[in-house]
């Protein structure tokens, strides 16, 4: 009886030790206009995957880029621009398919203005004379609102108005602290209920730029991670997909 005990606890001592020898962490650098959504989703990957932790690193997406570039221990890399996974794989730092997994959309938000009723055109007013958008040299969203701008032909009246911050979450940040009256944000930030109750937005039409195209990529640090293909993989579950269309995401495969 004492043996068949002995080897009871051992037994389960063994699989204790493979059950924390299987857990890993992943660690993600994803593009800031993902900051609620990617929590969501992540929380919900951890109720499935306990003993998998996601250490999430949020930011604009070319800075994450050249991070890797230079060796930043990521395992998953979310960009707000597939060009930039594309740009990781010419050189050798991604393995694996590139696989997108959204398209974004940009809006005016402000906290003291009804941008509800705005278009890009009323930019140009005198009365608005600071509008803050994401550093368009490393993120993408910045480089959209640059683009609907120039579009919407208001470029030389909004240009030098303009006050650039480092990421779009950074951007409301400067429209809440009163340094910029409006920001062009991602649609995905404002529909967080923290940004939705303290402002209105108007969304842009994604006629007026480039399409904001959003993929991810494993990278070579992560080649030998289970959780983080766990976690690409999860992407593509019907839960995942729920929460990322709830946060106005547009889809692959949903595209009209």
């Amino acid at each position: 009886m004492f043996k068949r005990c002995q080897h009871l606890l051992i037994g389960a001592a063994l699989a204790l030790g493979m059950s924390v020898a299987h857990a890993e962490k992943v660690t993600i650098a994803a593009a800031a206009d993902l900051k609620y959504a990617m929590a969501d989703v992540a929380q919900a990957f951890e109720k499935t995957h306990p003993d998998d932790k996601l250490d999430i690193v949020y930011g604009s997406s070319g800075k994450a880029l050249t991070q890797i570039q230079q060796g930043a221990p990521y395992d998953l890399y979310f960009s707000a621009d597939i060009d930039y996974p594309r740009e990781l794989e010419k050189a050798g730092l991604v393995v694996g398919k590139i696989t997108p997994y959204a398209f974004g959309r940009i809006v005016l938000w402000s906290t003291t203005l009804d941008a509800s009723k705005m278009t890009l055109q009323s930019l140009a007013s005198p009365d608005i004379k600071h509008i803050a958008i994401a550093n368009p040299k490393h993120a993408p969203y910045g480089m959209r609102a640059v683009e609907a701008i120039k579009a919407a032909g208001v470029w030389d009246k909004v240009e030098p108005k303009l006050v650039y911050a480092e990421t779009v979450p950074h951007a409301a940040q400067l429209v809440e602290s009163g340094n910029a009256q409006v920001a062009v944000l991602s649609l995905s930030l404002v529909l967080n209920p923290q940004i939705a109750s303290k402002g209105k937005y108007w969304l842009i039409p994604d006629r007026l730029h480039q399409p904001l195209e959003q993929a991810y990529a494993i990278t070579k640090h992560g080649e030998h991670n289970a959780a983080a293909k766990a976690f690409a993989q999860y992407m593509a579950q019907p839960e995942a997909r729920a929460i990322m269309q709830r946060y106005g995401f547009v889809l692959p495969g949903e595209l009209k």
